[in-house]
């Protein structure tokens, strides 16, 4: 059995050695290292991909999501509910624009932003919802465009986890996540289910205003060189990320569908085992891309087992192990700990366990028998 590692990147590379180092190669030769041809086709392949009218790239994913909030023109002081169970970066660029976040409780089955808990958080100076599309599971996205239409507010979709995943709306129409808020933000952190060499992002958007304010934005507020017409930063996606992506995107539903069969054999193995709760499930699975797959651990062994992990070898992840409202930075004397009831009992249960393109079944065997065995 080869090493278990959390993410094999190496082993993914090697599928597409060869055309990433053309692209590279191709890039050395040209010099084309900032917004070269590699980038702007990347943004119309993942613009088709995606069926979305605009693909803005940027450095980062944490840019994509402050970016996407100036674009909106959203200003001090107002209010941006978001979930209260997901990585900082989410709340970070709503405290650095100086607007005030709001962080509310989630759904213990998919882990992502409850609606009910939405509606009660609305106040008159609410101007945005941040859904995140956790772990690869799509948020309740009908309910969430319900309320925002209802209350006029921005929906800013963070979809840094669930790259190609669909959703299926009430209507029977299918999307792929990223595509049914005001705009969307990801993150292609090489680790990201459709990740690069190092760090790149984008921004989505089928609002024309919208996408033209965001394109200057990420250019120092430029449309014609040297004329700053808006307020911007400096936030590119440089040429050689944009090569690999390119690579990557041709795969990408390939490598979903890989770590959707790994989940599913995780899932498997786990069916008897009454501590362990598994992921939810819908339809053919097509809602959840598996960025990390989530188990939670009850009858407060969670840690424990994490330790028995490490002893044989076993990667593992706990995201995330202090909610927002408990974070040095994010502490606000509004939030009541009776309001946060299942974020704090997720953060006491979640364990991700190795998830990637290249999991062998030897592997997930060994992995889910350490497990069962020591649960039993």
């Amino acid at each position: 059995m080869k090493k278990i590692q959390m993410v094999d990147l190496k082993g993914q590379y090697e599928g597409i050695k060869n055309e990433v180092n053309h692209g590279i190669q191709e890039i050395l030769e040209d010099t084309s290292f900032i917004n070269g041809p590699h980038v702007h086709a990347f943004q119309k392949e993942l613009e088709e991909y995606l069926g979305v009218k605009h693909v803005i790239p940027c450095a980062n994913g944490t840019d994509a999501l402050q970016i996407a909030m100036m674009g909106l023109g959203l200003k001090p002081g107002d209010e941006v509910i978001t979930a209260d169970f997901t990585f900082a970066a989410t709340v970070e660029v709503i405290a650095l624009l100086q607007l005030t976040p709001v962080l509310v409780d989630v759904d213990p089955e998919t882990f992502n932003i409850d609606p009910e808990e939405i509606k009660k958080a609305i106040t008159p100076k609410t101007k945005a919802i941040v859904p995140v599309h956790l772990f690869g599971q799509t948020a309740d996205m009908d309910a969430i465009m319900e309320i925002a239409r209802e209350h006029d507010l921005f929906v800013i979709e963070d979809n840094a986890q669930a790259i190609g995943a669909d959703y299926h709306s009430k209507n029977g129409k299918v999307s792929k996540a990223g595509t049914l808020g005001d705009v969307a933000a990801t993150s292609f952190f090489p680790s990201k289910n459709l990740g690069c060499y190092g760090d790149g992002g984008a921004i989505f958007t089928n609002n024309d205003e919208l996408a033209h304010t965001i394109r200057g934005i990420v250019n120092h507020g430029m449309y014609e060189r040297y004329h700053h017409d808006v307020v911007g930063v400096n936030s590119r996606l440089d040429s050689f990320q944009a090569a690999v992506l390119r690579a990557k995107l041709k795969n990408l539903d390939l490598y979903n569908e890989a770590r959707k069969e790994s989940a599913i054999k995780y899932s498997e193995a786990f069916t008897e085992i009454e501590e362990v709760v598994t992921p939810v499930r819908r339809g053919d699975c097509d809602t959840h891309v598996f960025h990390q797959y989530t188990l939670k651990i009850g009858k407060g062994r969670r840690d424990a087992l994490a330790k028995h992990l490490q002893e044989k070898g076993i990667p593992f992840g706990i995201y995330y192990p202090i909610p927002l409202h408990r974070q040095k930075a994010y502490v606000d004397e509004r939030y009541n700990e009776k309001d946060f009831t299942v974020t704090n009992q997720l953060v006491q249960e979640v364990i991700s366990l190795p998830m990637h393109t290249e999991l062998e079944d030897d592997q997930i065997k060994y992995i889910t028998d350490t497990i069962i065995k020591f649960l039993k």
